[in-house]
């Protein structure tokens, strides 16, 4: 019988969508059908199992699936212990205090003896343990926003992500008490193939990561102008040069990191380069 990894992944929302583009851009496509909680694929060896986010860490440590795509905020509050194989750099957000806005805010101790509203407690006490903050603390599960609005606690601790929600009930973000994005996460028992399977996978989501955040790229610069611009081209190894029909001329050929693009760009045209093409890469094998 063929082994097949299990992995855990959100059945809806932003992490759902972000880790279904992630397989699909990886060759894995998943056999969906309308209210499905189980799937097969296509592609490799894997079957998804679609819960809720808070479920995905217990699933993974009871082995019920193999890995699992949890937002890091939920990985720590649930506290399992399991191996972070990989951080997959989306599902960015943050876990902060906010407060009325009508409230003069100066540092931490203004939660003393405050009651604070979250789904998140258990990160919320041990960051306050750290801090000497005594408050009482009160889980409540969704809508936390609203409830300094209506009287239920003076400040919440909750997920951020542009703040927009933070403006709509009148709140201001006061302290980011962590960072969060998706965790790639593993059973720490899988047996020798299933870690065989899983290192394969891992491969293929590097090579996909790299390529999204590479880009290739050509130009036209005169030989005299050659050896400045290979040095300002963070290639992978060495950018590539080819002489062009025009004689005193080359094409020189490399990749560069996309948050590098500008700043790259400047330098190249201010060496002389010219007809700079920017091109996607589909897949980046390092």
């Amino acid at each position: 019988m063929e082994t097949t990894l299990r992995i855990a992944l959100q059945k809806k929302g932003r992490l759902h969508d972000d880790s279904m583009a992630l397989m699909k851009e990886s060759g894995i496509k998943f056999n969906l059908g309308s209210g499905r909680l189980i799937a097969s694929a296509t592609g490799y060896p894997v079957e998804a199992l679609f819960l809720r986010d808070d479920d995905i860490p217990q699933t993974v440590a009871d082995g019920v699936a193999d890995l699992g795509v949890v937002g890091e905020n939920e990985y720590a509050e649930k506290g399992f212990e399991l191996e972070i194989v990989k951080r997959l750099g989306f599902s960015k957000c943050r876990l902060s205090l906010a407060i009325p806005k009508s409230e003069n805010y100066t540092d931490l101790t203004w939660f003393n003896n405050k009651k604070i509203a979250t789904s998140y407690p258990e990160i919320l006490k041990k960051f306050f343990k750290e801090k000497g903050i005594s408050a009482d603390i009160h889980e409540i599960a969704g809508s936390v926003e609203i409830a300094p609005g209506i009287g239920l606690a003076d400040a919440i601790f909750d997920i951020v992500s542009s703040g927009s929600t933070l403006v709509a009930n009148s709140l201001k973000e006061v302290e980011v008490v962590m960072q969060s994005e998706a965790l790639l996460v593993a059973n720490k028992k899988l047996s020798a193939e299933k870690k065989a399977l899983l290192d394969q996978l891992i491969f293929r989501f590097n090579a996909v990561q790299a390529s999204n955040s590479n880009k290739y790229i050509l130009l036209n610069a005169p030989n005299d102008k050659v050896s400045q611009i290979v040095n300002i081209l963070p290639g992978m190894k060495s950018p590539t040069v080819l002489p062009l029909a025009e004689e005193g001329w080359s094409s020189i050929h490399s990749v560069i990191q996309e948050n590098k693009f500008w700043e790259v760009i400047d330098q190249l045209k201010a060496n002389g380069a010219e007809g700079i093409l920017i091109i996607p890469i589909e897949k980046m094998i390092l």
